[in-house]
Formats: C-alpha cells, sequence, structure tokens
C-alpha cells in the first residue's frame, strides 16, 4: 500500500507490561501496518528489550527508557513532542486488537472530520462486552448519581484514553495533557479541553479490547492519587465556569 497512507504515530507506555507491549507490537505489525509511520514505546521502569520480528517492525519504532518513573501525562507528551505526523494516537500497553478488525483505518477516518477534535473506538472487556468508557464530566453530583444511586450516564464529556486519535494540530493546540495530574483524570481534562476549543469526541467503527484493573479499586495509594486528581479538576472546572 502507498507509504503515505502512514499518518499516525503511537505512544505506548510500559510499566513492566513488556509481555503485554509486545504482543501489541505483534498485532499492530499483522493488522495495521498500513496507517502506523511510528511507534514510541516508553518504558516506565527497567524491563527486557522488544524482541524484533525476524523480518523487522513494519513502522519505525522509537524505545525511550526513563531513568525513573514519569506520570502518564509527562510520558505521553515526551513521546509526542516532537510528532509531525498528522495524527496522533495515545495507546495503553493492556489493549488487544481484535483480529480481521484493524482499528485504526476507521479511527483516522473519524478524526479526519471536520470539527473532530478526538475520535475513539468501542472498547471491550475480555468476554466481549462493552466497557463503559465514555463517561459524563465526574464532578460530585454525576459520581453519586453514577456509583450509589446507579444510574446511567447523560451524556458523553470524556472517554477513556486506552486508546484515542486525535489531529496532530489539535493535540499542539492544547499542549497534550496536563502533566499535573498523575495517572488520573489525564483523559478527563484533555477531552473537557478538546471540547473547550471546539473539537468534538466522535467515537469511530471500530472495537478494542481493554479489560484493565482500576488501581484505586485495590491500592491505597492509587485511591489517594485518583482523589487528589479529582481535586484539582473540580477546582479547575469552577474557575473555567467562574463569571
Amino acid at each position: 500500500m502507498c507509504e503515505s497512507i502512514r499518518r499516525l504515530v503511537v505512544s505506548i507506555v510500559s510499566h513492566g507490561h513488556g509481555a503485554q507491549v509486545q504482543r501489541l507490537m505483534e498485532q499492530m505489525a499483522c493488522y495495521s501496518a498500513d496507517h502506523i509511520a511510528r511507534v514510541v514505546v516508553t518504558h516506565n521502569v527497567p524491563e527486557p528489550e522488544l524482541r524484533e520480528p525476524a523480518s523487522g517492525w513494519p513502522f519505525a519504532v522509537q524505545v525511550v527508557c526513563n531513568n525513573q518513573p514519569q506520570g502518564f501525562g509527562v510520558n505521553h507528551n515526551q513521546a509526542l513532542c516532537e510528532a509531525f505526523e498528522p495524527f496522533v494516537c495515545v495507546l495503553n500497553p493492556d489493549v488487544e486488537l481484535i483480529a480481521e478488525q484493524e482499528p485504526f483505518e476507521a479511527l483516522l477516518k473519524a478524526a479526519s472530520q471536520p470539527g473532530v477534535g478526538c475520535a475513539y473506538p468501542q472498547q471491550l472487556d475480555g468476554a466481549g462486552q462493552v466497557q463503559d468508557s465514555e463517561r459524563e464530566t465526574p464532578t460530585p453530583l454525576a459520581l453519586w448519581r453514577r456509583m450509589v444511586l446507579r444510574k446511567p450516564q447523560k451524556q458523553v464529556d470524556w472517554v477513556n484514553a486506552a486508546c484515542i486519535v486525535l489531529p496532530l494540530p489539535v493535540w499542539q493546540a492544547v499542549h497534550g495533557f496536563d502533566e499535573a495530574y498523575f495517572m488520573y483524570c489525564e483523559d478527563v481534562d484533555l477531552c473537557l479541553r478538546v471540547r473547550l476549543a471546539g473539537g468534538r469526541l466522535q467515537r469511530a467503527e471500530a472495537s478494542v479490547v481493554h479489560a484493565g484493573q482500576r488501581a484505586s479499586h485495590r491500592q491505597f495509594r492509587h485511591l489517594l492519587w485518583h482523589v487528589r486528581s479529582l481535586l484539582r479538576l473540580w477546582t479547575r472546572l469552577i474557575v473555567r465556569h467562574a463569571p
């Protein structure tokens, strides 16, 4: 296929997810090589090198090894700071592509539509059930409705950043992720800023598997990070809507 169709740079950050990253890279090489120009893999902690196929990777691969762990936003901003491809993709290492359902063609098509600031696929769990990756802004009231009253989401204000594609001008205009967040709410904040800048969120006709576990439900340290990020988000929401 024509080389010029490869319009995407993908950023993957590994926190000791070596086996998952290897599998994801092989899936992208098998299913999505026609659309991916470059992949940046950031090792946030020391781990073995990726095993390159005998025939080589069908896209350029850059590997970054951090001297010390960095936050989600810092890592992706670092990986994409010099992006020159027309579109950028943030991709979790625990995402799996579905055989015979290559997602990036549809994601690029959606992200190319006028007015789209961020395109995303439907996320499925390991059993094929749709995940709740599309949500409304997590204000205290919205969280109460969702978690206590078990009410359905009213609207889609943000999407889980396990797999998102943005036009490069949009990514640059919003300056990527807000690095003051650490591991939680970066995607909420990014989506809200994209929408404030006039871009809309667009679900593509594509699906990926993302069966990630929420560490904040199991570890106190992660819960503390989550609460701190929510407090920052709520403060910023108040400032944005102040007269």
